[in-house]
């Protein structure tokens, strides 16, 4: 990637590995002002992410022939990267404990 006109009228470079909000994501640094410009897409899903964490979501389930299917929500979809297809990791840790993790194949665009 290119850098880009700092509000210093210098260039900021791009950086990978920028902390925000406790995750790792790529911007650009002005070395000359110190300013950082986070990359705005994933710091939208990343704000996204942090508000969604702060709701619990009732679910419900569906029954297509023998299958039991749980819908997710959009917006928890857009955020975790989560398209049509996508494979992910089920799991239970306790009779009432139900984990659900996207697999690597999944695109991940932040740590």
């Amino acid at each position: 990637m290119q850098g880009m006109n700092c509000a210093c009228g210098k260039v900021a470079k791009y950086v990978k590995n920028l902390r925000f909000n406790n995750y790792d994501l790529d911007g650009w640094k002005c070395e000359n002002c110190n300013e950082t410009y986070f990359n705005p897409e994933k710091t939208e899903k990343i704000l996204l992410l942090n508000k969604l964490k702060k709701h619990k979501f009732y679910l419900k389930l569906s029954r297509v022939k023998s299958n039991l299917i749980l819908r997710i929500p959009k917006d928890v979809g857009d955020v975790l990267n989560l398209h049509n297809g996508d494979k992910v990791e089920f799991s239970l840790s306790k009779i009432d404990n139900i984990t659900i993790k996207p697999l690597e194949n999944s695109k991940k665009d932040y740590k």
